[in-house]
């Protein structure tokens, strides 16, 4: 036996030394470089193409089969410009393995790659000609056995000592749509490339786009296993870097760190000890954030991650901010999951004032279904400020949110402190894509004016000349044409432009283009108001129905309009529509009625019972007299009545009626709304003067709301008086006459 073993292994020695010497032989004596211009015409009739071989091609048979090339390129598709080229390339493979059918890869070793592709104008690229392939007609020569059962082949197995790329450029153009790609410096080292062997992986590149705009230049680092035949990978000691800019973001560093795993078979897949960090220029705002998740695991349809924590900072022009975002556990599935926790802190720094946002709730759900349901949600929220009222608010809501983006409806249901209120709201959103929005909102209190900006003298100024038409703003109300709301809104105590209601009720409904607030009432001012509002966005028209009953008209005045025209207590009916895309516009388009009664109260400005007073000092030259508002006097009255009609803008009266104990005012004339102007004409009737006499006073009121003038008609005033002076003479002399008359009748008949 041993002999037959000993025969036996001096034959395989034999035959192999023969292999040897004869790949040797044809080693030293087979020259590939006679070949290059016969390979080069293949090239050139099959593909139309231009080969250049400029470098010498090396062949080694042992002890590993190799081959080795420099200096190649390949030209466009009938043209001479160059297509791709390659400095070097390097493969070789151990020879006996391949016996056993192993793959044992010495070495892969490529060096100055570069490639150019264009999409062009009609749809085609320049790799079409390279990538078509031709139908070959294959006649059998021999007669078809009948088929047998294929045996599986034993797998080939993979083994590379090391692959070394370098010096890649890579450019992609698109003539369609001007993209433009591009890929420089690209390298890739590795270690031992096996089967369940560590190896080490190092790719670096450099990688431009003009759509989107990006500049960046990465390198990763990792060390890769791999077991092919249970289909599993494994990703460990991941280090990514990159830095550049992309789109408009410039000094961007990005480092992606963590280890991975992955088996598709089972539908397994990890991540461990992941973390994500940015940081960059946004403009001039700089910005950071941070991305950590200890664990994250899939397996099948089941998920679950812990300690997930993403962070981030905007240091901008208008503040700082502050954002964490927590989530200590999540489970779950397609169809049920929970994540626990989850936590939301934001902060704000301002020069003038700093907030504080913190939103905690649990979250559970169906992805399947799109459901999703927060029900014991947390917000609260923390102002500090030496504008704000007592320079600090804290506020707290609490309640749940569901939604189910399937139906495409949300739900919610809140209540508790806001900024200064309490309040409780329920509010409903259906289809997303054309929202159906009901609510309901309740608040005990709460004053607007802290949190509305201040009016500078610019602003004002600005006001001012939006008012008179020099600025006209036009208001766009085509956002309105779709909406569709339904609800109502109640506020006990409200202070808004520094006016100031209770009991505030406003419902409101809006459906194609039609908005209709009604009931809309309140208490304010020891009166009341209840009236509707409506506006059609289709034409920018609006209408105002409403009643004011038992207002206090000065407060409300000078709260609202920070005017002191009157005082008074009564009534104000108001019946108005308009139409128009401006405030002037409005206000000029105004058309209805409005009344006015008051009683009790007094018309600031002017004191027509002590204008008349002394009037015997006047002179006979005394004509007329023009003056200013004078804030400092008032004409006091029992009752004061009158009725407008307005059209396009002019509200016209003519039954003033306005008394007092001593004085009787009529009169009639126009308030120019759209122009903020004034033109009335009135008489004073004073019951008494200095003299016992009545006498009437004619008033004209010109001028802009700003600027009235008075003018007083003192000559009228005169002649009324001389008149009745003259008319007392006449029936005195009349009662002497007649005294003198029965006299001498009586010394007549003695």
């Amino acid at each position: 036996m041993n002999k037959y073993l000993k025969y036996g292994l001096w034959t395989v020695a034999g035959v192999a030394l023969l292999v040897v010497a004869a790949l040797s032989y044809l080693a030293l004596t087979f020259d590939p470089n006679t070949y290059k211009p016969q390979i080069i015409q293949a090239v050139k009739d099959s593909k139309q193409r231009t080969l250049k071989l400029d470098g010498d091609i090396k062949l080694t048979f042992f002890p590993n089969i190799g081959v080795s090339v420099g200096q190649v390129s390949l030209s466009e598709f009938q043209s001479e410009q160059e297509f791709a080229s390659i400095e070097s390339a390097r493969v070789s493979l151990a020879l006996l393995p391949l016996l056993s059918k192993q793959v044992v890869v010495d070495n892969v070793a490529v060096s100055g790659v570069k490639a150019r592709v264009i999409k062009f104008k009609n749809g085609k690229t320049n790799l079409d000609d390279l990538l078509s392939k031709e139908a070959a007609s294959v006649q059998p020569t021999q007669p078809v056995q009948s088929a047998q059962p294929a045996q599986p082949s034993p797998p080939i197995k993979l083994d590379v000592a090391s692959v070394q790329i370098e010096k890649i450029e890579l450019s992609y153009r698109d003539e369609v749509s001007g993209a433009q790609y591009a890929v420089s410096d690209l390298s890739l080292k590795t270690g031992r490339i096996a089967n369940d062997v560590p190896s080490k992986i190092e790719i670096a590149a450099h990688i431009q786009a003009n759509q989107p705009k990006l500049d960046i230049t990465a390198q990763i680092k990792t060390t890769l296993t791999f077991d092919l035949e249970k289909n599993k990978f494994q990703v460990q000691g991941l280090d990514v870097q990159a830095n550049g800019a992309a789109l408009d973001i410039t000094g961007l560093m990005v480092k992606v760190s963590g280890d991975a795993s992955a088996q598709p078979t089972t539908k397994e897949f990890s991540l461990n000890n992941f973390m994500l960090t940015a940081n960059g220029l946004k403009g001039k705002d700089r910005f950071e954030a941070k991305l950590v998740a200890p664990a994250l695991s899939l397996s099948g349809e089941n998920f679950s991650a812990d300690g997930i924590a993403l962070s981030a900072k905007l240091d901008a022009a208008f503040g700082e901010i502050v954002a964490a975002l927590s989530l200590p556990t999540a489970k779950g599935n397609m169809e049920q999951f929970k994540l626990g926790a989850l936590s939301l802190n934001v902060d704000v720094k301002q020069p003038e004032q700093a907030f504080k946002l913190k939103l905690t709730t649990p979250i559970a759900g169906n992805l399947k279904t799109q459901q999703f349901n927060l029900s014991d949600l947390v917000i609260a929220v923390n102002a500090s400020g030496d504008k704000l009222p007592g320079k600090s608010i804290s506020s707290e809501l609490k309640g749940s949110v569901q939604a189910d983006i399937g139906r495409q409806s949300i739900q919610a249901n809140l209540a508790g402190g806001l900024l200064q209120s309490k309040i409780k709201a329920k509010a409903a959103i259906n289809n997303f894509a054309a929202p159906a929005i009901r609510y309901d909102l309740e608040i005990d209190q709460f004053d607007a004016d802290p949190f509305m900006p201040k009016k500078t003298a610019e602003a004002k100024e600005k006001d001012k000349k939006e008012n008179s038409g020099q600025m006209e703003q036009p208001f766009d109300l085509s956002a309105l044409k779709t909406l569709n709301v339904e609800g109502s809104v109640r506020i006990g105590s409200l202070k808004a432009a520094n006016v100031r209601v209770a009991q505030l009720r406003a419902d409101v409904k809006a459906r194609n283009g039609m908005i209709n607030i009604a009931p809309l009432s309140a208490k304010l001012y020891q009166g009341s108001f209840d009236g509707k509002v409506s506006v059609n966005a289709a034409t920018s028209g609006f209408a105002v129905n409403a009643k004011l009953t038992g207002i206090d008209i000065a407060p409300l005045m000078k709260d609202a309009l920070d005017l002191e025209l009157a005082e008074g207590k009564g009534n104000i009916v108001l019946d108005l529509t308009t139409q128009g895309n401006t405030v002037g516009g409005l206000k000029k388009a105004l058309n209805g009625t409005a009344s006015v009664n008051l009683a009790n109260g007094a018309v600031k400005g002017i004191n027509l019972g002590k204008l008349v007073q002394g009037v015997q000092n006047l002179s006979k030259d005394t004509k007329a007299q023009t003056l200013g508002v004078d804030k400092s006097e008032k004409t006091e009255f029992s009752e004061f009545k009158a009725s407008l009609k307005v059209r396009n803008g002019v509200a016209h009266n003519d039954d003033l009626a306005m008394k007092s104990t001593v004085l009787r005012v009529t009169g009639n004339g126009d308030i120019d709304i759209g122009h903020d102007s004034l033109n009335y004409n009135a008489n004073a009737t004073f019951a008494k003067t200095d003299q016992g006499k009545t006498a009437t006073l004619p008033v004209y009121v010109s001028g802009t709301f700003d600027a009235l003038k008075i003018k007083l008609d003192y000559a009228a005033l005169l002649t009324d008086v001389v008149k009745q002076k003259l008319d007392e003479k006449k029936d005195e002399a009349k009662a002497r006459m007649q005294e003198q008359l029965k006299k001498s009748l009586k010394g007549l008949f003695k």
